[in-house]
């Protein structure tokens, strides 16, 4: 896991002048290095600075030192959690609004899966579908009436995020398990 002083340096890097408005805050960075990390194809981190800064992956084919370090730092430490069979446990915010810290989390989740969607559902399109739904619920990036009427009942939404960890363990097992 990430020290605090380690996550101001990654929020350096993403609220610099350049990106800092179509960036995601450390919440959506976590949840896009879990995707990478639990997803069925490991992308560069140069697609992840990408998607983190809201650029397009030619406008900066690299990320700085301290991005790749970090997110690399972070990706060992989910994957690190879930071979040891260890349940993964999101951030929470020290202070804050702890359900925009989880849609943050979860929109960054549905970022890197989004970008490489063929991919995830390559293989049990169904089960990873099926997966997916607490998180794509609660990232508040999709219209659905069935999602925002989930949002909107407070009973659900928490009994959706209590759910995330255990999804992030399934998929995990589905995607890296011998078969």
């Amino acid at each position: 896991m990430l020290t605090p002083e380690e996550i101001l340096e990654l929020e350096e890097v993403l609220f610099a002048d350049a990106w800092a408005e179509d960036a995601l805050d450390f919440f959506g960075l976590h949840g896009l290095v879990c995707a990478n990390a639990v997803g069925p194809q490991r992308l560069p981190t140069a697609t992840l600075f990408a998607l983190a800064t809201g650029q397009d992956e030619g406008e900066n084919a690299s990320a700085p030192e301290v991005f790749n370090r970090l997110c690399d730092k972070l990706f060992r430490s989910v994957r690190s959690t879930l071979e040891q069979g260890e349940t993964l446990e999101l951030p929470e915010p020290e202070d804050g609004d702890p359900d925009n810290a989880l849609q943050n989390w979860c929109a960054g989740f549905v970022e890197a899966f989004l970008h490489n969607e063929d991919t995830w559902l390559e293989t049990e399109e169904e089960t990873v579908a099926e997966l997916l739904v607490p998180i794509m619920t609660l990232s508040d990036l999709f219209d659905d009436a069935d999602f925002q009427a989930a949002r909107e009942n407070e009973e659900l939404s928490h009994e959706l995020a209590e759910q995330i960890p255990d999804t992030l363990t399934d998929l995990y097992l589905l995607f890296h398990s011998p078969e």
